[in-house]
């Protein structure tokens, strides 16, 4: 119905511009001759200025002449644009309908405009498909890690309910570890997810940065000895101007991470001015990241090996966290091999005035 409408309205239009033309010929040409033959009169007689029958049969032949010619022009133009405009509707109605594999067919590609916008919008329905998939992946993550504090916490509730369990301080003491889990993990996905919407808020001002670091490897200094590691620390003193306890809590986060995975011994923790930036650096002694999982090790429920992450506990979020930080004051998350074959997670801030406000710089 709507193909018959638009066809319609190209053909009236093509028409009614045949039909003008021919009548601005026809009558301009009249004009033209009567004010020639007024200025410059033919002797004897002249030809009337009026057009005779023959004239207006003339003007008919050549007005059906175009009329024809426009139809026939219009219905070729119709065909080629509503090809890929019938293609692209169907595509969207499918798409609406909840078919995101739905993709529109370009047609004539002589039609550059045309063309382009069906790409653009197989490109829209592409990433709207990704990002489905995505969030349906990122969904049955966040279930599966939520499941299992709560059923764990269910567990020992209900046995306690039951009276198989007794309420002492050691089950007091596993109630609370996974309850301070659960909080953990979801100010983590609070934090990635406002970073992906650009709206993680961070409280910029003037920071003594070792002094910071100092603070998050003392509250990790008694998880990582009794966990078999020794620390030593290497901090220039600078003032930043950034969010210390976000840059902190960043901080834990690989220090958690090398507790959870890396093999017990050295870990080296830096912090040092590299050309425009500050470098925070973590460098275990192995067995560091898979080439395969080193590209991805910063993206949100990235596991190298998922059994090992079930052992330790790991929920895949601490390095998007440390990357969506990092983020935040305009800097990066990265990693490296270290010469010995471990791992070095760094965040590179610019230290370098960004002349905006609430911009990272230094003081």
């Amino acid at each position: 119905m709507r193909q018959d409408r638009l066809n319609r309205q190209i053909m009236l239009s093509m028409s009614v511009v045949a039909t003008i033309a021919v009548l601005m010929v026809f009558v301009g040409s009249f004009i033209f001759y009567a004010i020639y033959l007024s200025l410059f009169p033919p002797p004897p007689e002249p030809p009337p200025l009026l057009p005779e029958a023959s004239d207006f049969v003339l003007v008919a032949v050549f007005l059906l002449v175009g009329l024809a010619v426009a139809i026939h022009v219009a219905l070729r133009l119709t065909r080629r644009i509503l090809a890929p405009l019938n293609s692209l509707a169907e595509s969207a109605r499918k798409i609406a309908a909840g078919d995101l594999t739905a993709r529109a067919v370009p047609g004539d590609r002589t039609l550059g405009e045309t063309a382009q916008l069906v790409d653009d919008f197989n490109a829209m329905a592409q990433r709207l498909q990704d990002t489905a998939e995505a969030m349906a992946s990122r969904n049955v993550a966040i279930a599966h890690e939520l499941r299992t504090p709560l059923t764990i916490l269910r567990g020992n509730l209900q046995g306690v309910a039951d009276h198989v369990f007794e309420l002492d301080d050691q089950m007091r003491k596993t109630c609370m570890s996974q309850v301070e889990g659960l909080s953990r993990l979801v100010d983590d996905l609070r934090i990635v997810t406002l970073s992906e919407s650009h709206q993680l808020e961070m409280g910029f001002e003037p920071t003594d940065f070792a002094a910071e670091v100092c603070r998050a490897v003392d509250a990790m200094r008694p998880a990582l000895t009794e966990a078999g590691f020794t620390i030593e620390t290497a901090i220039e003193p600078v003032t930043l101007r950034c969010d210390g306890l976000r840059l902190g809590q960043a901080l834990v986060a690989l220090l958690e991470n090398a507790r959870r995975y890396a093999t017990p011994g050295l870990i080296q923790i830096g912090a040092r001015r590299a050309q425009a930036d500050i470098v925070l650096s973590v460098q275990d002694e192995g067995p560091g990241l898979s080439s395969d999982f080193a590209p991805r090790a910063f993206e949100i429920f990235a596991r190298g090996e998922p059994s090992r992450s079930r052992r330790f506990g790991g929920s895949g979020l601490g390095l998007s966290v440390v990357r969506a930080i990092a983020e935040a004051h305009q800097g990066r998350a990265q990693y490296r091999t270290s010469p010995t074959g471990g791992s070095i997670f760094e965040i590179a801030l610019p230290c370098e005035d960004m002349g905006a406000a609430g911009a990272p710089g230094i003081d």
